[in-house]
């Protein structure tokens, strides 16, 4: 990102790399969005919006998690691993399936929001902090 990219290629592209604090940011808005849309959302109204939202949610958090991934050299892919994990747990975790998808979850938390981000360019392009 670099600080030269706007909201919609953060949001809506998987190309490039993420720093750590602006996919924490992007993280924190698109987790919020959602929970601001169960919590606010009349059960009718959830039911029929539903299909067009959570799609539109989970293609922006590939996205991001996309370049955030790329950032740490991994291939992007592994979103769908993570995204799997999340919708899998969402609102808790219930079972032993679920508890699996946790440990998913807490190593994209340790990977994507504690590790630094790889050094130089990489084959997903610049470093995005200069």
């Amino acid at each position: 990102m670099g600080g030269q990219a706007g909201w919609g290629e953060l949001f809506f592209s998987a190309e490039g790399r993420l720093a750590r604090a602006p996919f924490l940011i992007a993280a924190a808005i698109l987790t919020g969005l959602v929970a601001l849309y169960e919590a606010g959302t009349p059960v009718t109204l959830h039911w029929l919006t539903g299909w067009f939202v959570y799609p539109a949610a989970i293609y922006c958090g590939a996205c991001v998690l996309s370049k955030r991934l790329h950032d740490r050299g991994r291939t992007g892919w592994l979103a769908a691993l993570v995204l799997f994990a999340i919708v899998a747990v969402w609102p808790q975790p219930l079972g032993f399936f679920d508890f699996l998808c946790s440990i998913a979850i807490v190593w994209a938390v340790v990977e994507l929001g504690v590790m630094p981000g790889e050094q130089g360019a990489n084959r997903f392009g610049s470093n995005p902090i200069k």
